[in-house]
């Protein structure tokens, strides 16, 4: 079992995440159950599932056990409430935010990108900000993509169960979104990844669900919930708002590329 060894430092933001390394050599970015925030972590937990399955750059990822005896020794942690799960995802050095990257003219792993995009309007996040993606320069002006920070799917990191049945279906106005879909070679790339959504098992949806420890206080009928708004939303709004967003964002962009262009 791997184990924590050295606590590096707290990271910023406000998802209460902190660096640490373990037995296996590697860093990782490990996230605190905190009051006020108690959906943050089952939300993580969901979304780095379904986001794996589906093949998106997402950081390996696990739930882990935290040693009291380790939490207890670090000032920064021995604050926490006393549960014992939390979760870590690997962290990736060298990396830029979306804020620090300058002239990005290409995307090497652009062929995830409309899948990350509908895998936020699946999901409902609407915290895809550029600060929630890495971008690893592997070539003068040419990245490497990673998303980061599932922590606000499904609304937000305090929902309960009234609103999952209310989750909006509208455009985000985001700019990362916008940057993702000027990479996106093909429109056709949309359907074939809403094609794929569509076919997740249920089961398997329901088995991601749950393994959610029951310290993270989600209740059986929650769970359920879950489970339902994912299979209605992918079937009845994911359909709309891939078309919406082609018709929208995502032809206007590539329109006005393609106009630059000759100009």
């Amino acid at each position: 079992m791997t184990k924590p060894l050295v606590y590096k430092r707290k990271l910023e933001g406000k998802s209460n995440a902190h660096l640490i390394t373990f037995s296996d050599g590697k860093d990782y970015v490990v996230k605190y159950f905190q009051p006020g925030f108690e959906r943050s972590l089952p939300n993580e937990w969901v979304g780095y599932c379904l986001g794996r399955y589906l093949g998106l750059p997402v950081p390996f990822g696990k739930i882990i056990e935290m040693p009291q005896p380790f939490t207890s020794q670090v000032p920064e942690l021995a604050e926490m409430c006393d549960v014992r799960f939390q979760f870590a995802s690997l962290y990736i050095p060298d990396c830029l935010d979306g804020h620090q990257a300058a002239n990005i003219c290409h995307i090497h792993n652009n062929q995830s990108l409309a899948g990350i995009i509908l895998f936020d309007y699946w999901l409902s996040n609407r915290d895809r900000t550029r600060k929630n993606i890495l971008l690893r320069e592997e070539m003068p002006h040419s990245f490497r993509l990673w998303i980061i920070d599932q922590a606000e799917v499904f609304g937000g990191y305090d929902w309960v169960e009234q609103d999952l049945e209310a989750l909006p279906t509208d455009l985000i106005k985001s700019a990362t979104h916008q940057l993702m879909a000027l990479f996106v070679e093909e429109e056709q790339e949309f359907y074939q990844q809403l094609e794929l959504i569509q076919t997740i098992p249920i089961l398997l949806m329901e088995e991601i669900v749950a393994l959610i420890p029951d310290e993270w206080a989600v209740s059986k009928d929650e769970k359920k919930a879950i489970v339902t708004t994912l299979v209605n939303r992918r079937n009845k709004a994911l359909p709309e708002i891939t078309q919406k967003f082609i018709k929208k964002v995502y032809r206007p962009l590539h329109d006005s590329l393609k106009n630059s262009r000759n100009h």
